[in-house]
């Protein structure tokens, strides 16, 4: 319960930030022309505010339902649909009486904003933290890989070479590469030979739907760091720091060759070998449905692994943050692309909010926290451009078509446009919505 508190908290503050600069991204261009902005709300105030105070020609408040944020800009038709003023002779301060690359500016204020503050953010992080990844070649042992992997080609102790004979320095960006850039054989080494592993449309719909398809495979020299509350490791007493041996007079040389074991004895009970204040001991533990007994992994070898950390100074950090954002941009792009790739069912794996609150970690941590705020604002900002009605980039889809043709669409078209935008927005967010709720109860979330 603890960990889900703290990632809504996460996700609402994250998104609380990212809505209000998108809003002030328009509100700057709409008082920069000199257009009246009636009202500027973070979250939604349907028949009631929870704050509202108006200074100027404009109240500032704060909704009830937190579902995002809004300006409602005079003389403009939006999700309001406020027709009756619509209806009244245009003014010189209304959004519709403006040139239409002003119009066209203050529409893009949202997005541009967002795409700013994401790219603020890396170069923070870069400042302030760097860059630690792991290394592809230091996996030393290899990788340990789940039954997708499995079922891809994948054999738990093969070493990535390189995807389609180009190096991947970074361990953690294989899988993104595999799928954003649609690389069609990987190069691992097995049993000391090199072998390709080939990945089809069907592989990339597997990986898009599976979670840690591959990690670095990790020695059996593990304890524990956390006992599950109400897990059968929880019942039999295991303990903190509890160090494992073996398990039904087994050794393990690998931690993955535990699980496996723990997989093939599911709904049974093993002995389980430990070390416990330099004493051994043997406990019976029940193995759930799921081949688990609940415990979080530690490891006795902190320094396991050799990571690689690059560290930026001041003036360092604005290239490698623009290049961040601009890579982030680039691949979230590719993502995006695949959703129109019919063979990849890239379409079942759209979320809705516990897909993206899901993201942030169950512990609070500023870094982790940063970086997810500055890839959601880029999400923000590209979902935002889509030329859909009710969104900034249906505006902007006809207000080019405006500037090109020199013809003003005509009100009564905007209106049916909006809503039309505003229906086909609802369906798209009860589709992701209703995905998260199959993921829940299928167990895959």
């Amino acid at each position: 319960m603890e960990t889900i508190l703290i990632k809504t908290a996460q996700l609402l503050l994250s998104l609380s930030i990212l809505v209000v600069l998108h809003e002030l991204g328009h509100f700057m261009f709409a008082r920069l022309f000199k257009t009246r902005v009636e009202k500027f709300y973070l979250f939604f105030d349907p028949w009631f505010s929870l704050f509202k105070v108006k200074k100027g020609d404009t109240e500032y408040g704060i909704g009830w339902l937190p579902l995002g944020g809004y300006v409602k800009i005079s003389g403009m038709m939006d999700e309001s649909m406020d027709k009756e003023a619509m209806k009244l002779p245009p003014q010189p301060y209304e959004f519709r009486s403006k040139p239409a690359w002003q119009r066209l500016l203050i529409m893009l204020g949202g997005v541009t904003m967002n795409f700013i503050f994401a790219i603020i953010i890396y170069i923070g992080i870069m400042y302030a933290w760097g860059e630690e990844f792991l290394p592809t070649e230091n996996a030393k042992y290899g990788i340990a890989v789940n039954e997708v992997g499995k079922e891809i080609g994948f054999q738990n102790g093969d070493k990535i070479l390189t995807l389609d004979n180009k190096t991947i320095e970074s361990f953690t960006a294989i899988i993104p590469t595999i799928v954003l850039d649609h690389i069609k054989t990987v190069q691992v080494e097995r049993n000391g030979q090199k072998t390709d592993v080939e990945i089809s449309d069907s592989d990339l719909a597997l990986l898009l739907k599976s979670k840690s398809v591959l990690i670095p495979r990790t020695p059996f020299d593990i304890k524990i760091g956390k006992v599950e509350k109400g897990s059968p490791a929880q019942k039999a007493g295991l303990l903190k720091d509890d160090i494992f041996v073996g398990a039904d007079s087994l050794k393990f040389q690998y931690y993955d060759e535990f699980k496996d074991y723990l997989g093939s004895k599911k709904g049974q009970s093993i002995e389980l070998e430990m070390i416990r204040d330099g004493k051994t001991i043997t406990q019976k533990v029940d193995v759930t449905e799921e081949g688990k007994i609940g415990f979080y992994v530690a490891y006795n070898n902190p320094d396991l692994f050799e990571y690689k950390t690059v560290k930026y100074g001041f003036f360092e950090s604005f290239p490698a943050g623009i290049k961040r954002g601009v890579q982030t941009t680039g691949d979230y792009l590719k993502q995006f692309r695949l959703f129109f790739k019919k063979e990849t069912k890239a379409y079942e794996s759209l979320g809705g909010f516990a897909t993206i609150g899901n993201i942030f970690p169950g512990t609070w941590d500023w870094y982790s926290f940063w970086n997810m705020t500055a890839f959601i604002s880029i999400i923000l900002a590209i979902m935002n451009l889509l030329p859909i009605p009710a969104l900034d980039g249906g505006h902007v889809m006809f207000l080019m078509g405006e500037i090109i043709t020199g013809r003003k669409p005509g009100e009564k078209f905007m209106e049916y446009a909006q809503i039309a935008g505003m229906v086909l927005l609802l369906a798209l967010v009860l589709y992701a919505n209703a995905n998260d709720i199959i993921k829940m109860i299928n167990g895959t979330f």
